[in-house]
C-alpha cells in the first residue's frame, strides 16, 4: 500500500503521525510511505531520518494526497484539504467528526474511508489511541496551571507545590481516567492537596491505590464538587462531556465561589461541554477570564510535547496502520471489530452513531456494513 505521512496544517500543531521507526516498520513489510517534507521537524525528527527509515520525501502537498492509498495524519481534516479527499482514499486521523459538521460532510460528500483514532475501541472498554494523548493532556494541563499562577503571566503568583511556611495549594481533579491521572500524578508529585471527583467508585479504588495520601478521592455530586469549588486554587476538568447534554458540572454563578486568583483548566475543551464558561483556545491565545477566573482551554496541549507525544501516538496507531496497510481496509475492518467501532464514513455512508444522532443523518452500522465485504 501506498500511504502518506502529512505535515499538520492546524496552527501550533507539531506532532506527526509517524515516527521514522515506524515507517520503517511500514517499508519492511513492502509498503512505500511517502513523508511530506519536514513532516517531523516539529517533533525533531528531519527528512533525513525519514529517508534512512526508507521513506520517499515529497515537498508537493497536492502530489501525495493525489497518489496515495491512505493518508496517515494526526488533525482532522481542514478545508483546505478537502479538495483532495475521494472515494478510493483511506483517511486514518483523529476526525472529531460530531465537532466538525463541516468536515464530516466532506468526508461523506467524497465517499472516502475515514477511520478516526479517537473511537477505536479495546477489549476493555478503553480508548487506545485516546489514551496516550489523554496522559499528556493531563499532565500538560498541571504545567499550565503552574505557569499561568505565576505572577507574570497574569496569575496571583502562587507555587502549586508545598512549600514550608506557605498552605499547600489545592487542586481538584474531575475524572479518574488518563487525563485526569496524569493531572494527579503531577499535582501530587509537587504536594498540592489533591482532590479527585469521578462517579466510578472502582476507578477511585485503583487510583487510590498508586496515588500518595495527599490525594483524597469522592464521589462526583453537587454537594462535593461546589465545597471543592469554594477551596480550591486550581480546577482540572479531565473528562469529556457527551455532545447531546445541555447541562454543565460546572455552571457559570458556579465560578462566583470561586477563590481570588483560582484557575480552571478544561483538558477536554468542550465548548461549552463540563464547564458551561468553557470554549476552545490555542497555544498561541491560551487564556481568558469568565467571572474573574482565569481559563485555560487549549484544545491540542499534547502538541506542545511533540515529540514525546508523536512517539506514544505512533506507538499505538502503527498495529492499526500495519493491519490496514497489509489486509486492505475492508478485511481489516472485518477481521477487528475494535477497528470497525473507529470508521466514521465509508461509500457516503455514516458509521458513527454519535455524530449521525447530533445532526440526525442517516446512519449505517459497521457491523452490518462489514457483511457486504
Amino acid at each position: 500500500m501506498k500511504i502518506g505521512v502529512m505535515k499538520e496544517i492546524k496552527p501550533s500543531e507539531y506532532r506527526v503521525s509517524a515516527i521514522p521507526s515506524a515507517v520503517g516498520e511500514l517499508v519492511r513489510r513492502g509498503h512505500e510511505v511517502i513523508v511530506e517534507h519536514d513532516a517531523g521537524k516539529g517533533s525533531g525528527f528531519s527528512d533525513d531520518d525519514y529517508r534512512e527509515a526508507g521513506a520517499t520525501i515529497e515537498a508537493d502537498t497536492a502530489k501525495i494526497w493525489n497518489s496515495v492509498d491512505m493518508i496517515y495524519k494526526v488533525k482532522e481534516i481542514f478545508p483546505e484539504e478537502w479538495q483532495y479527499l475521494r472515494k478510493d482514499m483511506i483517511v486514518f486521523t483523529y476526525i472529531h467528526s460530531n465537532a466538525h459538521l463541516d468536515q464530516t460532510e466532506a468526508l461523506l460528500n467524497s465517499k472516502c474511508t475515514s477511520i478516526a483514532y479517537e473511537d477505536i475501541s479495546d477489549d476493555r472498554g478503553q480508548w487506545p489511541l485516546l489514551s496516550p494523548m489523554s496522559e499528556l493532556a493531563g499532565k500538560g494541563g498541571f504545567l499550565a496551571a503552574l505557569n499561568f499562577q505565576q505572577a507574570v503571566h497574569g496569575g496571583p503568583g502562587k507555587l502549586l507545590a508545598n512549600v514550608c511556611g506557605a498552605p499547600a495549594p489545592v487542586v481538584t481533579i474531575i475524572g479518574c481516567g488518563h487525563s485526569g491521572m496524569g493531572a494527579c500524578e503531577l499535582a501530587a508529585g509537587f504536594g498540592c492537596k489533591v482532590n479527585m471527583l469521578d462517579i466510578n467508585y472502582e476507578a477511585m479504588l485503583a487510583a487510590k491505590d498508586i496515588m500518595p495520601n495527599n490525594v483524597s478521592f469522592m464521589f462526583s455530586n453537587r454537594a462535593n464538587l461546589l465545597a471543592c469549588l469554594k477551596e480550591s486554587d486550581v480546577v482540572i476538568n479531565c473528562i469529556l462531556w457527551p455532545k447531546t447534554r445541555k447541562d454543565h458540572l460546572i455552571n457559570r454563578e458556579d465560578l462566583k465561589l470561586m477563590k481570588p486568583g483560582a484557575m480552571i483548566v478544561d483538558v477536554a475543551c468542550d465548548d461549552e461541554g463540563a464547564v458551561e464558561t468553557c470554549r476552545s483556545t490555542s497555544h498561541n491565545d491560551p487564556v481568558y477570564y469568565e467571572e474573574g477566573i482565569m481559563h485555560y482551554c487549549v484544545d491540542n496541549i499534547p502538541s506542545a510535547f511533540a515529540q514525546t507525544a508523536s512517539t506514544t501516538l505512533s506507538n499505538a496507531t502503527l498495529p492499526f496502520a500495519m493491519a490496514i496497510a497489509n489486509k486492505g481496509v475492508e478485511k481489516a475492518l472485518k477481521d477487528d471489530k475494535h477497528l470497525r467501532r473507529g470508521l466514521t464514513t465509508y461509500d457516503g455512508k455514516l458509521t458513527l452513531l454519535e455524530t449521525a444522532e447530533k445532526y440526525d443523518i442517516p446512519f449505517v452500522s459497521p457491523d452490518d456494513l462489514v457483511k457486504e465485504f
